[in-house]
């Protein structure tokens, strides 16, 4: 399967272009940790993933979740206070809420009818 190209490069050309942004935008004056910096650069990394799931159709339920859980970082390396229990159950209802997406656009490759009984 070929690469898909988004406006006429590859991703990883696009992830290097938005780190080195990253990097310019610091030396010439934004006061970014290096937390931040890299929450910015993973939220790139994971809207790449959504972008490449969705031109290959396949796996974009994960590049969702792997998506919120950049944005959540990048969000926490701006200043949100947020506990790790508030994260954990934020992050649980977007997996789940992907999941239940997720079960509407797969086909088991067994019926129903053939499956084995539960009980």
């Amino acid at each position: 399967m070929r690469t898909p190209l988004f406006f006429g490069r590859e991703p990883a050309a696009l992830l290097s272009l938005v780190a080195v942004l990253v990097k310019l935008a610091v030396a010439f004056g934004w006061d970014a940790s290096p937390d931040v910096q890299a929450a910015v650069n993973a939220s790139a990394a994971a809207l790449m993933g959504i972008l490449i799931a969705l031109a290959v159709h396949d796996g974009l339920g994960a590049a969702i979740v792997g998506f919120a859980q950049a944005a959540l970082a990048l969000a926490i390396g701006f200043g949100l206070d947020w506990s790790a229990d508030r994260q954990a159950v934020v992050m649980a209802a977007v997996t789940v809420a992907v999941g239940m997406w997720d079960r509407t656009q797969v086909t088991a490759k067994i019926p129903a009818k053939q499956a084995l009984p539960l009980n």
